[in-house]
């Protein structure tokens, strides 16, 4: 079997980064290559998702106030839209008119 550093497609970085130039749809030497450059991607695509995986945890806890803001938003939104039910009752069993007492007595 042929080594990876022997091969005509491995390349090494000026900082000793390793790179692959083989397709394995064209050039693969040996079935061993096959092997490895799928070890090469897949270990590429858990790099990705724990980059992603960091990046949502420094996200966190923004998300989590920018969610209580809008709670606290959609709250107030909604409190100051009761008066415009006129049917609903309020929390005293009467409607609208009866929140005020009487009013018969009241001259100017």
């Amino acid at each position: 079997m042929i080594q990876c550093k022997d091969c005509e497609h491995f390349q090494r970085g000026e900082n000793g980064e390793i790179s692959f130039t083989c397709d394995p749809f064209s050039n693969i030497k040996e079935p061993e290559c096959l092997t490895k450059w799928q070890l090469i991607k897949i270990n590429q695509m858990v790099a990705g998702y724990q980059a992603t995986l960091r990046y949502y945890d420094r996200f966190a806890p923004m998300q989590e106030k920018m969610f209580k803001l809008m709670e606290n938003e959609i709250d107030e939104i909604s409190e100051s839209e009761k008066w415009k039910n006129p049917d609903e009752e309020d929390e005293d069993g009467g409607d609208f008119g009866d929140s005020f007492g009487d009013l018969d007595g009241w001259k100017e």
